[in-house]
């Protein structure tokens, strides 16, 4: 098997098992509080990345070093909150209506890396950026009874996945990638436990069971997440990801009873060409640096 094939697997694997975290996100956080399930799940989560980083090259004490501490712990701590919001965009808008917004991630993190990274973007992605505005603005549409607040909990999520997004690219630069997993669950676990305790509410001895399967989904989906990066870039990966639009409307409308709208189908379809170019184009820029830079160093000096 070529390692391309294997990291399509993995990839394959990877969006399956986010989707069934999902489905019992939903599940648990109509019944229980964001906080509390985030909070149990970190437990876990930092728990698999100290092993992880235990058996990398150094151990733990290589794995802690890092030129950005402060950074490495924000990204920690919004992802925990990110997760949060996403839990409750789950419970209060929906499987369907809430991935078909947290698709635009892309799109929000082409805009941002202008002001933050100082990255130049040309024509064509500030077109894919604009369509894929439009399509979120098409997903918000509002239906026969009004603009439904609640719609900004997942577009919270997204724009804060966004960041979370740049700041990685950012720490990448001089981090390991298993420095940067260390960080996120370690530091998401001591935020979300400073707080967790506060909603704690005691779970049914059936929900237990669905509390540990959201626990070993969270942690093998990142764990096939970490192996398809190995195997494949982002700009290969990326595309794949937004299967997870399907299999969460799958989901919704079968196990849920949620109902698809014209509007939600039509945005959803536009954000994801508008995402799939913005990586393309991102992916093709990037080659072109490289090839730049590469070039220029082997020139002899004058």
């Amino acid at each position: 098997m070529s390692p391309k094939t294997t990291g399509y697997i993995f990839v394959l694997l990877a969006i399956t098992i986010f989707s069934i975290q999902d489905a019992i996100s939903k599940y648990l956080g109509s019944l229980y509080p964001p906080v509390l399930i985030t909070m149990i799940r970190y437990w876990v989560f930092a728990a698999f990345a100290l092993a992880w980083a235990a058996r990398s090259p150094g151990g733990l004490l290589a794995a802690f070093k890092t030129k950005w501490p402060v950074l490495q712990t924000l990204r920690g701590v919004l992802l925990a909150g990110q997760i949060v919001v996403v839990i409750t965009a789950f419970a209060r808008v929906g499987l369907a209506h809430s991935q078909a917004i947290f698709s635009a991630g892309p799109i929000f993190v082409a805009l941002l890396s202008m002001p933050i990274l100082g990255e130049r973007v040309g024509w064509r992605r500030w077109s894919a950026i604009i369509v894929g505005l439009l399509g979120v603005l098409l997903i918000l549409k509002p239906g026969d009874a009004g603009f439904d607040v609640n719609v900004l909990i997942p577009m919270a999520s997204a724009l804060v996945f966004a960041f979370y997004v740049i700041a990685t690219r950012l720490v990448s630069h001089d981090d390991t990638s298993t420095t940067s997993f260390l960080y996120t669950g370690v530091a998401g676990a001591v935020a979300i436990s400073l707080i967790g305790p506060f909603y704690w509410t005691p779970l049914a001895a059936g929900d237990w069971f669905w509390m540990i399967l959201l626990c070993i989904t969270g942690t093998t989906s990142h764990f096939c997440l970490i192996k398809a990066y190995e195997h494949l870039d982002a700009a290969e990966v990326q595309p794949l990801t937004y299967l997870q639009l399907v299999f969460a409307s799958v989901i919704g409308v079968s196990i849920f009873g949620e109902t698809l709208h014209l509007n939600t189908v039509a945005g959803s379809a536009i954000v994801v060409a508008a995402g799939i170019f913005t990586v393309w184009r991102e992916a093709v820029v990037a080659r072109r640096e490289a090839r730049t830079v590469s070039k220029n160093a082997g020139q002899p000096l004058t």
